[in-house]
């Protein structure tokens, strides 16, 4: 096995996976973390604690009292910076640079979110096809970005169900190119409760509290009134990582929510 220092792509690839396990699944027995061990030459406890490195640097996870390994190197703290500052270029990095090293070992993807690419082209070709397949490959990034760091749960309801999740943007997708895969940017809602957020009926205050709109609050139907008035004012489940920006949720009042809308 490796035991020099880890090169950057080895670094994008562990905080690639970082990003998209739950924070109680980051030990060596983990088969995505063994297969990552493997396609970089390290082995499941190096990457396991590299992983522990990372969640030291993740103030949603430190401001709770928990420190990770405390270990973080230069190297990894820039890698930390580098995604925060282009969550699509690397996403698309990492996708491609793993399946080249798949390809190389010939070792079968083991993610349960793992998406087969080839299933949803059909017979689109060329530059079309590489737009939907990189489309693809973001949306599975956010949505395992997200969706780990809730728990699998949405964080206003607790349903867990996850044919009925949605990993919602905050700031909507046309609204912030650069922070369409940033997973503070990120709410794991129910199929109802995103659809609801993303009209606008609902938002949360600075203090992650939810909001019902005035439009939502005049409706006088027994399954509004048990969808949604029982939330107003109650804090949401805050996931273990990527705390949602309060810039973000902010934005989302002002400009989405209908209340604040002319």
């Amino acid at each position: 096995m490796n035991t020099h220092n880890w090169t950057r792509e080895q670094l994008k690839l562990a905080f690639h996976l970082y990003c998209q396990l739950p924070f109680g699944k980051l030990h060596h027995r983990n088969p995505e973390i063994i297969q990552l061990a493997k396609l970089i030459g390290r082995t499941p406890s190096a990457v396991s604690m590299k992983l522990g490195n990372f969640s030291s640097l993740d103030p949603a996870i430190t401001s709770t009292g928990r420190s990770g390994l405390g270990n973080a190197s230069k190297a990894d703290r820039e890698i930390w910076t580098e995604f925060h500052e282009n969550w699509e270029k690397l996403a698309i990095e990492c996708d491609s640079l793993r399946r080249q090293l798949n390809a190389g070992l010939e070792i079968p993807a083991t993610s349960e979110f793992n998406l087969s690419t080839d299933e949803y082209l059909g017979d689109f070709t060329g530059e079309t096809r590489n737009v939907i397949t990189e489309q693809r490959i973001k949306q599975q990034f956010f949505r395992r970005a997200v969706l780990s760091s809730y728990r699998g749960r949405c964080c206003m309801t607790g349903l867990s169900e996850p044919r009925l999740l949605v990993a919602s943007h905050i700031v909507p997708w046309s609204a912030d190119r650069s922070n369409r895969l940033n997973p503070r940017n990120g709410l794991c809602l129910s199929s109802l409760h995103d659809k609801a957020f993303d009209q606008g009926l609902i938002t949360l205050t600075d203090n992650f509290r939810i909001i019902l709109s005035d439009k939502l609050r005049s409706k006088d139907e027994p399954f509004i009134k048990q969808a949604f008035f029982a939330l107003e004012g109650h804090a949401i489940e805050l996931p273990e990582r990527f705390l949602p920006s309060v810039e973000f949720v902010a934005y989302h009042r002002q400009e989405v929510f209908l209340d604040n809308r002319a």
